[in-house]
């Protein structure tokens, strides 16, 4: 930390990460690790298979491909900063390596809010407009709400990276979790941050709330179509295409609301955290899956794939 004439400012923080248990920190290092690899390598394939396979040249694998990819980059920020931290008695992160990896964070997190939504708009047009589907989901609609995610996402972290830029940190500096997230910064702030809590709560508006509301009217539209459906086979298969995606939005939305809705106090620090692991950690890992498990076309591919390897050999 460097001194000025009437304060002291904070050059980097510690992170103190799951100091609290000691005596687990090989097996939660073990385990972390092997949540990370499994991340990295099931986003991977997913989206080798879906660029290989010719049969998943649709919106909807578009949109799949590109929020594994998502997940890849968002896992990425937190993850390696926190295994490495298991093995070192004061894991430190500078001032600037720290707002810097709640930018990234933060924007990943807001792309894939919209992406989430984007992708909800898609099922809708599928399953209520289907004769118009490839024609309302042009390649070009497509790229461009992608591209547009992306855009937004940066655009609404980089607002919040210019404010806590100018907030003032004279101590503590010693940050709760595992990773410079934005609720224990302001903790330690020495400046007012009413301004910056405003912002926030107005970017939350219009990201949160809005992609919830496409979320909820689209499928509103959904759940009155799949009434409409006379068969039941036809009603199974079209809620099969909305279940993973339903999942998905369910634990996405709910850990985040948890951590960032819930007070920051005593036990709760410990509960929030866990509640982090989930949305940082593990969803990222469990997204391919859920997206996989039940989905008959990307079986087919799978079984494509399998034949096709044999075939070679």
């Amino acid at each position: 930390m460097t001194e000025g004439r009437n304060h002291t400012t904070i050059t980097k923080f510690i992170l103190l990460g799951f100091s609290e248990f000691p005596k687990l920190t090989i097996a939660l290092f073990s385990v972390f690790l092997g949540i990370y690899l499994m991340t990295m390598s099931w986003n991977v394939s997913l989206i080798t298979l879906i660029r290989m396979d010719a049969h998943l040249h649709t919106p909807m694998y578009f949109f799949l491909s590109n929020l594994s990819f998502l997940d890849i980059c968002y896992v990425s920020t937190i993850a390696p900063k926190m295994l490495s931290g298991f093995f070192q008695k004061h894991s430190s992160i500078s001032f600037l390596g720290c707002t810097m990896q709640y930018f990234f964070f933060s924007s990943l997190g807001l792309t894939e809010c919209c992406l989430l939504a984007a992708m909800a708009y898609d099922r809708y047009a599928a399953i209520c407009n289907p004769l118009l589907y490839t024609a309302i989901m042009s390649p070009t609609l497509c790229v461009q709400m992608v591209a547009g995610s992306c855009i937004a996402g940066f655009f609404g972290s980089f607002i919040q990276l210019c404010a806590l830029l100018q907030l003032h940190f004279c101590g503590p500096n010693v940050i709760n979790h595992f990773f410079c997230d934005l609720p224990q910064l302001l903790v330690l702030s020495c400046s007012d941050t009413f301004f910056f809590q405003v912002m926030t709560s107005v970017l939350t508006v219009i990201f949160g709330l809005t992609s919830v509301l496409v979320i909820v009217v689209s499928y509103g539209y959904i759940v009155a179509a799949l009434l409409k459906i006379i068969s039941a086979e036809g009603r199974s298969k079209a809620f099969n295409t909305c279940a993973s995606h339903l999942t998905v939005v369910i634990l996405f939305f709910g850990s985040g609301i948890f951590v960032y809705m819930y007070p920051n106090s005593g036990d709760s620090l410990s509960q929030n955290k866990l509640a982090s692991v989930l949305y940082t950690v593990i969803i990222p890992m469990l997204n391919p899956l859920i997206y996989s498990l039940r989905n008959k076309e990307i079986k087919e591919a799978l079984s494509r794939w399998k034949k096709g390897f044999i075939w070679c050999y």
